[in-house]
């Protein structure tokens, strides 16, 4: 099975596949600084929720491991900073602050440990959290592998299959959530061809999805974000799978901007759709949908086109996410298995397994 690697740690800084120049470039950039990396973040870069977690993992790895702090409170308040920078960076990705709270955590174990070695302790903190971050990657994806074996399960072993945006290796570091599901399918010889909504306005799909699946030769139609409807009735697509970037505690989900009406078309069809995304994308401290904050980017990125403006000079809107409420959510892959209303205790007694 071929993936691409969007981002990797190295001993000069973090390397990440820039996504904005696929597919007609592969480029990657090396960030030798934590400002940079989260930077990276913020300009989509890298994107997807649980590749942004890596790279947060990273980058606040990288401050660390790159501070001149001499004491151990020097090294908490650039720590605290550090941080900061990148909670500021996508407000959606949940698995964004799930990683900034995991190296909170981390940190304060390692000062509590190492606070009477000095020099040497700070030392041992750099290097402990850096390896923090080689098993954050790592973790992905594992998680990746076992999603995608709980959701080969649920697909058609022929026919059409619809996702959206990109929930593939360049959204999570590993196979992908819901092209991980694709791809396992395809490997337990499911006969499948995927329909690939474009994703205006940053064209995801159209750039980052298609690319993906022709690499590894899975069949695939690309369709403009249009055409869902009539595709979805008329199509013979017998399953619909998409990533998540924050579920609520009551399975409402926020995903890429036009997800929600995905749904409620495969619900108007008869067809199923599932959401694929690790646990540490349950927010669990948020009752429903309605508490997600919706990112609201650029509105260049709807007026302009390659950099030459495709409108007359009037407002555009671009919120990056819509929240998908649970009824029309026919189940939730997770590593840990799959979920099903009613979410509210489904989801949370999968959070609960050790």
């Amino acid at each position: 099975m071929h993936t691409v690697e969007p981002i990797r740690w190295t001993n000069e800084g973090v390397v990440m596949l820039d996504q904005r120049k696929l597919p007609g470039e592969v480029i990657y950039h090396t960030y030798m600084d934590y400002c940079a990396a989260a930077k990276a973040i913020k300009d989509m870069v890298i994107r997807g929720a649980p590749a942004i977690g890596v790279a947060a993992a990273m980058g606040i790895a990288l401050g660390v491991k790159e501070s001149k702090a001499t004491t151990l409170r020097q090294l908490r308040a650039e720590f605290s900073a550090i941080c900061e920078t990148f909670a500021r960076t996508r407000p959606t990705a949940v698995d964004l602050f799930w990683a900034i709270e995991r190296f909170k955590r981390r940190f304060e174990e390692l000062a509590d440990a190492q606070a009477a070695h000095g020099e040497a302790g700070l030392a041992e903190i750099r290097s402990a959290l850096v390896e923090e971050a080689r098993i954050v990657h790592q973790e992905r994806r594992a998680a990746d592998e076992r999603i995608g074996r709980f959701g080969a399960e649920l697909m058609p072993m022929a026919g059409r299959v619809m996702t959206q945006c990109n929930a593939g290796a360049l959204a999570t570091g590993g196979i992908g959530t819901a092209l991980g599901v694709i791809r396992m399918a395809v490997e337990a010889n499911h006969q499948i061809e995927v329909l690939v909504p474009e994703t205006r306005p940053y064209l995801q799909g159209a750039r980052l999805t298609a690319w993906e699946l022709h690499q590894d030769g899975i069949p695939l139609t690309l369709i403009t974000d249009n055409m869902v409807g009539h595709f979805l009735k008329t199509g013979g697509v017998g399953a619909v799978v998409v990533g998540a970037d924050r579920i609520a505690s009551n399975g409402d989900t926020a995903n890429k901007i036009g997800t929600y009406g995905i749904a409620v078309l495969a619900k108007e069809h008869g067809i199923p759709f599932y959401v694929a995304a690790p646990i540490s994308t349950l927010d669990l401290s948020i009752a429903s949908g309605e508490q997600i904050p919706i990112e609201e980017r650029s509105e260049e990125e709807v007026t302009h086109f390659g950099g030459k403006r495709i409108s007359p000079p009037v407002r555009a809107a671009h919120p990056a996410f819509d929240v998908t409420p649970e009824r029309f959510i026919s189940a939730i892959i997770t590593e840990r298995g799959v979920a099903r209303a009613p979410f509210e205790e489904s989801l949370r007694a999968l959070a609960a397994q050790a």
